[in-house]
């Protein structure tokens, strides 16, 4: 088995190139290095295809009508309850902006590697970064991905930072998630009982947003590695734009309570939400922030844009959350009052490493 070292230099190797997985795949590899290379245990596949489980898809149309309004509320909470995860249509996004996002990212990452290097970096200080993997060097093995990442909200990129292929686009798709978010926001907020307003003015939970946008290469070896590792997400909640290529994976429990993975299909027109971790928190468990994982897959390329709603600047590091119990409510308090930026920096710290980041803020 190579020494820490070993691994260290191939990592290093691997990286200096600054042409990513996509590179790799460019140069004709037919194998996966070893530096992806994950243990068996974590490359589980579960046949679900005996669980009657399916994600459920929530039609947000009449989201202002009083008769629909109650009934939105409580099928946002049980999603939120239960898997952490929903499908959402009649959002109002536009079907070309999120049509539009996902070529932009699919042309930026097959251009030639030449054209993409002056974006690689691992300065957290750039608003637009292009990088395989955020935690390439503390992650036990490294993730089949490419990601370019644009921080957003609420001090977004020039227009010369962000990429050619991505001008444009990515700040008006920016601009109609942001709307959508407000809404799950409202909607989360009655859920939890409080005002509507409750979780975006009182809060802050859609004051930033950042964007990770994931290419998936074709895998010659998909039985060997991960296409992102199973984790739970450092944010408020997210809104995810997939393609058709499908991958991704929300572990559930079945009818004998035992856990399984589920697959996340592709449906027509719709944004993926699922709670993060610091709703989970706030919520007191109450909402979960369900782990998930993309597997590996022989064809691809596989395109995803994740939309983090996350405080951020001075908000981040000093505006404290903790449990809202409401009033009457006997129910101990799980969780130690932290801040966001605490949080995004454990994340940072301990990597997709298959644990919740959750666990180091338990009381």
């Amino acid at each position: 088995m190579a020494s820490a070292l070993d691994r260290f230099q191939e990592l290093k190797a691997f990286d200096d190139t600054k042409s990513g997985v996509k590179g790799l795949v460019d140069a004709g590899i037919s194998t996966v290095p070893a530096i992806f290379h994950h243990p068996p245990g974590s490359l589980a596949l579960n046949d679900t295809h005996d669980h009657h489980f399916g994600i459920p898809v929530i039609d947000l149309a009449g989201a202002w009508t009083p008769s629909r309004r109650a009934e939105l509320v409580g099928e946002v909470k049980s999603a939120a309850e239960t898997v952490g995860f929903f499908q959402a249509v009649n959002h109002g996004v536009p079907e070309a902006a999120m049509s539009q996002m996902l070529a932009a990212v699919r042309s930026f990452n097959e251009e030639p590697a030449e054209a993409k290097r002056v974006y690689y970096t691992r300065d957290e200080g750039r608003r637009v970064r292009y990088q395989t993997n955020f935690d390439l060097f503390q992650s036990p093995a490294a993730n089949w991905r490419d990601t370019l990442y644009f921080e957003m909200e609420p001090n977004g990129p020039t227009s010369e930072e962000i990429p050619p292929a991505c001008r444009g686009v990515v700040t008006d798709y920016t601009r109609s998630v942001r709307m959508l978010g407000g809404t799950v926001l409202e909607l989360l907020s009655e859920a939890l009982g409080l005002h509507r307003g409750y979780l975006e003015h009182d809060a802050g939970c859609l004051e930033g947003m950042n964007i990770a946008t994931h290419y998936y290469p074709a895998c010659p070896e998909p039985c060997v590695t991960m296409g992102t590792t199973r984790h739970s997400d450092p944010s408020f909640f997210t809104v995810l734009l997939q393609d058709s290529v499908g991958g991704l994976q929300v572990i559930v429990e079945d009818e004998k309570l035992q856990p399984v993975w589920v697959d996340v299909p592709a449906v027509a027109g719709a944004l993926i939400v699922n709670i993060g971790d610091f709703l989970q928190l706030m919520s007191n468990d109450k909402f979960k922030s369900v782990e998930h994982r993309v597997v590996s897959k022989s064809v691809g390329p596989r395109i995803s844009v994740a939309c983090f709603f996350q405080s951020h600047g001075a908000a981040a590091s000093t505006r404290v959350y903790g449990p809202i119990i409401p009033e009457g409510d006997l129910s101990p308090e799980l969780y130690r009052s932290t801040t966001v930026e605490e949080i995004l920096q454990h994340f940072r710290e301990k990597g997709l490493d298959g644990s919740s980041a959750l666990q180091h803020f338990r009381v």
